[in-house]
């Protein structure tokens, strides 16, 4: 199983000072600490189009995307057309196929693509280390221009929905903040995928890490500032 070495005490000097600053006045909800009866995994559930997976201490490779990222209206037509595939007879492949052609419309870098800027970048790296050890482990993350991929290992007692949901409240609030609008900043699903063994999660991660590779975004993986590949890099 892969791990990253470097101390979260250490990791922590690079979140920016003005976002550490709020974190005291921005502590996570009872619900999402698992409080108020919410700590239980739900094994497998569906909400909008996408099927879900949470369970404890298995590891998850997850994408979630900035509102504009993908119109809901292309979804929709895709499903449309999707669903009346005749090859695609199962529900597994008509999910599959959705997600290969969502990922081929956000990787040509579609919507306003906030995330290329580094302040707002930076707060998803922040938020994704926050509890880093403590409520998962982290394993391989990259943000892109208008998406984030992050692997994890869940732990017990914090169900998936409940963590991915802190990650974008608190980011949600801050970029807007920057940014000086208002609405919605994520889309409100996420996709999750449940990695089955070692050979499976490295190609999680070498999928994860190359990801700004075969965007175009730069020419190896160490080379995006925003991705575990390079924190690896600059140990």
């Amino acid at each position: 199983m892969r791990s990253v070495p470097k101390t979260l005490k250490s990791r922590m000097r690079r979140v920016p000072a003005r976002v550490r600053r709020r974190w005291p006045r921005s502590r996570p909800s009872a619900r999402s600490e698992g409080r108020s009866g919410c700590s239980e995994h739900r094994a497998v559930y569906s909400r909008s189009y996408l099927p879900h997976f949470d369970a404890a201490r298995i590891v998850q490779g997850i994408t979630f995307r900035l509102a504009d990222s993908v119109p809901q209206s292309v979804i929709a037509r895709w499903r449309e057309e999707i669903l009346l595939n005749q090859r695609l007879r199962t529900d597994r492949a008509r999910h599959e196929e959705l997600q290969r052609r969502v990922a081929r419309y956000e990787d040509a870098g579609r919507g306003e693509c906030h995330l290329r800027r580094p302040e707002i970048a930076a707060l998803v790296r922040a938020a994704l280390l926050r509890f880093d050890g403590e409520r998962y482990q982290l394993l391989a993350w990259c943000v892109m221009p208008n998406h984030v991929h992050v692997l994890i290992k869940q732990k017990q007692g914090f169900p998936l929905g409940e963590l991915v949901r802190s990650w974008k409240l608190f980011t949600a609030r801050e970029a807007n903040i920057i940014l000086g609008r208002t609405g919605r900043f994520w889309m409100p699903e996420y996709h999750d995928r449940r990695i089955r063994d070692e050979e499976h999660l490295n190609r999680a991660v070498v999928y994860i890490e190359n990801n700004p590779v075969k965007a175009g975004l730069c020419r190896r993986p160490e080379d995006w500032e925003w991705s575990s590949a390079a924190e690896m890099e600059a140990q």
